[in-house]
């Protein structure tokens, strides 16, 4: 293997016990919400020719491995983060993707809380595991900044689709709360009223008749989700435009 490819991933060499796949890897697009900003993991290497460079964790797979649990291990191994949920993103397999030979690379993605993930711990050839704002990224390795555009994409149509992310939200949450939510994911100002009206039309949100406590500024409702609605709106799907 060309000191190329090795500087790629963060796993064990190839005279490691499990031997891997020279031509196929793993890379997760793992998106972190924070208050109103959406995030994405990354990690940065520490050695090869790509050293001090960014990019999104992962590497190879072994022979003996399932796609998925590949990705869930190269994420535990390169940030220290486990039990998330990975969903298949895309295939990718430009000719030209990898410097030096044909490499195709599978993409799972998550949506997770980035405040319930601070503490990061890299590892393996990764030097450090940050979070950072779509909108402020480093220059990326490889293609990895189109595999994270089309990230952003599918996390778009899904929130649109599907109420994604709204486990990131307290059991008790307040209507500007549900809105910041999908602002940080639309990346735009939704209009208040109209986003309300749409909310309250899918029968999703139940008043808890409670207010907010230990606020500085006016005290606003708490809601909570109908657990049977949420239910069948994850399996039916729904259309929600701004």
């Amino acid at each position: 293997m060309s000191n190329e490819q090795s500087s790629y991933s963060h796993v064990e060499p190839l005279n490691s016990p499990r031997d891997v796949i020279e031509t196929v890897t793993i890379d997760n697009v793992i998106f972190g919400l924070e208050r109103d900003s959406l995030r994405v993991l990354l990690v940065r290497h520490g050695e090869g020719i790509r050293q001090g460079q960014w990019g999104l964790p992962g590497g190879w797979i072994y022979r003996d491995e399932n796609l998925r649990d590949a990705a869930i291990r190269l994420l535990r191994d390169l940030t220290g983060i486990e039990n998330v949920y990975l969903e298949q993103l895309k295939t990718f397999g430009k000719v030209d993707r990898f410097p030096t030979e044909r490499v195709i690379t599978i993409a799972y993605y998550a949506l997770v809380s980035a405040e319930h993930y601070r503490s990061l711990k890299a590892g393996f050839t990764a030097d450090e595991a940050q979070w950072f704002s779509v909108k402020d990224l480093p220059d990326l390795i490889y293609d990895h900044e189109e595999v994270l555009r089309e990230g952003i994409q599918r996390l778009k149509y899904k929130v649109r689709h599907e109420p994604v992310g709204f486990n990131l939200l307290p059991e008790k949450f307040t209507l500007l709360q549900l809105q910041q939510l999908y602002e940080a994911i639309l990346e735009t100002a939704i209009d208040k009223p109209n986003f309300r009206r749409k909310m309250m039309k899918m029968n999703l949100l139940v008043p808890c008749n409670e207010k907010q406590q230990g606020v500085a500024h006016r005290a606003a409702s708490l809601y909570r989700f109908d657990a049977a609605i949420y239910e069948q709106l994850c399996s039916q799907g729904f259309s929600f435009e701004v």
